[in-house]
């Protein structure tokens, strides 16, 4: 059985008071095993950047209960400590220091932590290395294009060798074909180093670059799947827009310029990947109570 990295229980973050609370998340349930690489989906205000900083100990739950790598986030006596050496960001603005080079930026992150400057340096170095920047080790990030910035951003994050790496919208800011490679370079961390990573993103086909995709409205998990090929993912998409809904006689909606034998073999498709849906969900329903320390 693989090991648990991280889990919540009836997860719930709730922002101002009375009239004007905003419930950010809503009794969030999540179990992530060591090794995932995973999306995060939703549209803006969905709650799924908040979970991400409930997952990397940015903020506190209002109710529920955090677990990371072994940790209740709740009880942490050194928050700091936790997020150097097991939680590594990667923010859609890649957040470098201007005044620093590639190399001291990545090894901003080690302070504390490797004492031998030298030390430092020559994992700044084959960190940079490993992300395609051998040569370019001391530039500014005004001297690097804003893919590459990201890929030091990726490198920094790995620092310290981290469980868990959470990105934020991590190609927003790039072009397609900048956002594409910061996505394959991330697949194959995750690939070769074994390191659980988890996106959030509003972008289809940046969830359908990881291996699961949780779907998140209005502070809840409404979707929960594993990919699998392509044209699933695609019916998956389709099954979730506003055709797709009304093929599936939600919401009032019809789909009257489609011919009855092209409703019918549409929805029968379609009806396929709901049941599918309802079965994860059912399943993660399931899951048992959190382990106690």
């Amino acid at each position: 059985m693989s090991e648990q990295l991280i889990r919540t229980a009836n997860l719930a973050k709730t922002y101002g008071s009375g009239e004007n609370a905003i419930r950010a998340l809503d009794g969030v349930n999540l179990s992530v095993v060591r090794g995932e690489f995973l999306a995060v989906m939703g549209p803006s205000g969905c709650g799924k950047s908040t979970l991400l900083n409930m997952l990397g100990a940015l903020d506190q739950p209002s109710a529920g209960e955090v677990w990371v790598a072994g940790e209740n986030l709740a009880r942490l006596k050194q928050v700091d400590r936790f997020r150097a050496k097991t939680v590594g960001f990667v923010f859609q603005l890649h957040n470098l220091l201007p005044t620093l080079s590639a190399s001291e930026n990545v090894e901003v992150p080690m302070e504390g932590y490797v004492d031998s400057r030298l030390q430092r340096r020559q994992r700044a170095a084959q960190l940079l290395e490993e992300v395609g920047l051998r040569s370019r080790r001391q530039a500014l990030p005004s001297q690097l294009s804003g893919g590459q910035r990201q890929r030091v951003a990726v490198a920094r994050a790995l620092a310290n060798d981290p469980a868990l790496i959470l990105a934020d919208e991590p190609t927003g800011s790039l072009d397609s074909q900048s956002g594409e490679e910061i996505l394959a370079l991330l697949a194959d961390l995750n690939r070769t180093r074994g390191t659980t990573i988890v996106i959030v993103t509003h972008d289809r086909r940046v969830a359908q670059s990881t291996q699961r995709i949780i779907r998140m409205h209005d502070g809840h998990i409404v979707g929960d799947h594993r990919l699998t090929d392509p044209m699933e993912e695609d019916l998956h998409a389709l099954a979730h827009s506003r055709l797709g809904q009304a093929l599936l006689g939600h919401n009032g909606l019809s789909p009257g310029y489609l011919s009855a034998d092209e409703q019918a073999m549409l929805r029968r498709l379609l009806d396929r990947v709901e049941t599918r849906e309802r079965a994860e969900e059912e399943a993660t329903s399931k899951q048992g109570p959190l382990p106690r320390t």
